[in-house]
């Protein structure tokens, strides 16, 4: 039999390829993804997957016909991918239910083919280099961070299930993200020293940086806007992705 190929779609990335090598296929700020099939419906119901906590990845990695280093994607740009993986695999509505603030449930269809991707400042960014600079506040120390990867994802939940096993009854999350955000304090890049310093970092740099870091991030505009049980309107709600994101008949 001849080669089959399936419909396909150019997606443009959040991040316009501009953090990407110019040797990587995503320096040119789009992928192409291909409609889903009887194969991705498998990969979503795999439970050894589900288990794992990988089946979103291992269902972009087989929508994606772009021959791309899976890993070296940017976290907003995986976001816009998703986004358009549900919308070419099940259609742009997507029907949830929220509670406002009166306790009242509302039904509401979002149309997620009206998300548009984020607004970013390009003079920030040097093309083909992953790497920012920050002072921080208070301390006045320049930081030099990355916008964190699909490999840094991993990287991050690996070292959280790590030491939750050994501390079970604390939280490593925000200063575990910094040390993989974080590649240099002062122009120095020694990773022993940069962990040290985030752990003593005081919480106006940190929360200053993180805020910077979520202003400048590529990424796809997941919010909307309702109208509540009082008839007033509730403006830029996060969408929730529930289990009727990727199985849109669960009913739920």
């Amino acid at each position: 039999m001849s080669e089959f190929r399936f419909p396909s779609e150019v997606i443009d990335l959040p991040s316009k390829g501009l953090v990407y090598p110019e040797s990587s296929p995503l320096s040119s700020g789009t992928i192409e993804l291909k409609y889903m099939s009887a194969r991705e419906e498998d990969i979503l119901t795999n439970s050894n997957f589900i288990e794992k906590g990988i089946v979103i990845d291992k269902l972009l990695q087989s929508l994606i016909v772009t021959k791309i280093d899976y890993d070296e994607l940017i976290t907003g740009d995986k976001n816009a991918i998703l986004y358009a993986a549900r919308i070419l695999g099940y259609g742009a509505n997507y029907d949830i239910e929220v509670t406002d603030k009166y306790g009242k449930k509302i039904p509401i269809t979002i149309d997620l083919s009206k998300l548009e991707n984020k607004k970013i400042n390009e003079s920030l960014f040097e093309r083909g280099k992953n790497e920012f600079n920050f002072i921080l506040p208070q301390s006045k120390l320049t930081v030099s961070f990355k916008l964190l990867t699909s490999e840094d994802e991993k990287n991050i939940q690996q070292e959280l299930k790590g030491l939750k096993k050994a501390f079970p009854n604390d939280s490593f999350e925000i200063t575990t993200r910094l040390k993989h955000t974080i590649i240099a304090v002062n122009n120095d890049r020694d990773a022993g020293k940069i962990r040290e310093i985030v752990d003593n970092l005081m919480i106006t740099d940190t929360r200053a940086l993180r805020k910077y870091i979520n202003e400048i991030t590529p990424d796809i505009e997941s919010t909307f806007d309702y109208t509540d049980s009082k008839g007033d309107v509730v403006e830029g709600a996060t969408i929730p992705l529930n289990i009727n994101f990727l199985y849109p008949d669960a009913g739920i």
